[in-house]
């Protein structure tokens, strides 16, 4: 985008998550070890024959360049941008999929080898060989993606490779994560996502209007960016929302109007605004670190760690972009708008109320779909699949909650991502028909992507 729409939305939650000590302490460790001498991997000793460097938790690879992709996004941008960074997220870790494959075949590849292409050659080993051509498949994408840290992704990666050692295996997984990296850098490289598109807001009624504190729409084009696993943009397109003069509308118009308001009568409960504030994040952020949780409790050897979170990410991306696709389509206004100009709507079911305002501020984009609600249906059933049961429990701190109910716990992925989407009408910034659309388009993206996407080696 051509500017950061963080700042606005989030500029208390960002500066409560960051805690300069703890970062600081973090780089200053990264840096140390590559003062050390790690940059050269000649100084290591070869793991022990027989048994990989990453003993049993070679699947630790994945996880851990998932929390640095975030750590590197928000080092470069603050991560301003959840469209951008959903799509690094996917290039990250489907480049690590395809890097972990070739080293040994287990699932179907995604951008490297092609469908036809030969095997490479050179490459074959254990757990270790594929997570030393994880972690450098990971770092290759994210330094030809965010250049200016390459010394902190030089950091990160000498670490692996320090504990990996020198050999022909490590070698060999260094080429295969470098391949991988390079296919997928170049099959995103003309995917629409640097593009511009001019935006003109309408002023009828039912038609977005630029919502409080800003002048521009969020990133238009990204409803043209390329997919990652849907056939097209608008496979999934969602149907519109309600009449205008519907007693649908009206009802879904009232809930918004009583219990998002910021009003000191607004008829919503304690736990409903923790909710709005506990869920008021990135949902692309939110959702990896529900993954990251949930990695620590539920096992996965390498192969299948680095496939479910290629599909979260992949599905996750392309909620993004057909809910931007879908959103461009019905151009259709937020709640604020619509509350404040009801009298125009032609219902006469609802009251206008010129000085309404939602909780939480109103992200500038449309309000059909609610993708946040797409991201989460969408996370919520591929990680279903990866982990084997939805009915996963699991607890989770949010940087955006109020100090008073920090995190919240959970008895399965679904029930996370209904609670998601209630959140969003709940802080005033979508209708209840958009959140439930949300939660459908991202359903269907999220079983799409499981059935097309990296499935078993045939």
């Amino acid at each position: 985008m051509s500017r950061s729409f963080l700042h606005s939305l989030h500029a208390r939650d960002a500066r409560r998550a960051r805690r300069p000590g703890r970062r600081r302490a973090l780089l200053l460790s990264a840096f140390a070890l590559a003062a050390a001498g790690l940059a050269a991997p000649a100084s290591a000793t070869a793991a022990p024959a027989g048994r990989p460097w990453c003993a049993e938790r070679c699947d630790q690879v994945v996880i851990d360049w998932n929390a640095n992709v975030h750590q590197v996004i928000k080092a470069a941008e603050n991560y301003a941008n959840p469209m951008s960074a959903s799509r690094t997220l996917a290039m990250v870790h489907l480049a690590m999929h395809d890097a972990a494959n070739a080293v040994h075949r287990r699932y179907r590849a995604y951008a490297w080898p092609a469908p036809g292409e030969a095997a490479p050659s050179g490459t074959g080993g254990d757990a270790g060989t594929a997570a030393v051509a994880a972690a450098v498949a990971a770092h290759d994408v994210l330094a030809a993606l965010y250049p200016k840290q390459k010394d902190l992704l030089r950091a990160m990666l000498d670490t692996t490779l320090h504990d990996a050692g020198i050999g022909t295996a490590a070698e060999q997984g260094r080429k295969a994560g470098a391949a991988a990296a390079a296919a997928m850098l170049a099959r995103r490289a003309a995917d629409g996502s640097g593009a511009d598109e001019a935006y003109r807001p309408g002023d009828r009624p039912g038609q977005y209007q630029y919502t409080p504190g800003f002048d521009f729409l969020a990133a238009p084009h990204w409803r043209a960016v390329t997919p990652f696993t849907l056939r097209a943009v608008d496979q999934f397109r969602t149907a519109p929302p309600p009449a205008m003069a519907s007693a649908a509308y009206a009802a879904d118009f009232d809930e918004v109007k009583a219990t998002g308001s910021q009003a000191a009568d607004a008829r919503r409960s304690r736990e409903q605004t923790q909710v709005a504030h506990y869920w008021y994040e990135f949902s692309d952020a939110g959702w990896n670190r529900i993954a990251r949780n949930v990695a620590r409790t539920r096992p996965q050897d390498l192969w299948q760690r680095a496939r479910t979170f290629a599909l979260l990410n992949a599905a996750m991306a392309d909620a993004y972009i057909a809910g931007w696709d879908s959103k461009m389509h019905h151009d259709f206004w937020r709640p604020v708008t619509a509350i404040r100009r009801a009298a125009e709507d032609g219902n006469a079911a609802t009251h206008a109320d010129a000085t309404w305002a939602p909780l939480l501020p109103t992200p500038p984009v449309q309000d059909h779909p609610s993708t946040h609600s797409a991201l989460g249906a969408a996370a919520a059933v591929v990680l279903a699949h990866g982990f084997g049961s939805d009915r996963v429990p699991f607890t989770m701190a949010s940087p955006s909650a109020l100090p008073e109910a920090p995190e919240r716990s959970f008895a399965g992925f679904m029930a996370a991502a209904r609670e998601n989407a209630d959140s969003r009408v709940r802080a005033g910034v979508h209708f209840r028909f958009a959140t439930t659309a949300g939660l459908e388009l991202g359903e269907r993206i999220g079983r799409h992507a499981i059935a097309t996407t990296l499935g078993p080696a045939r």
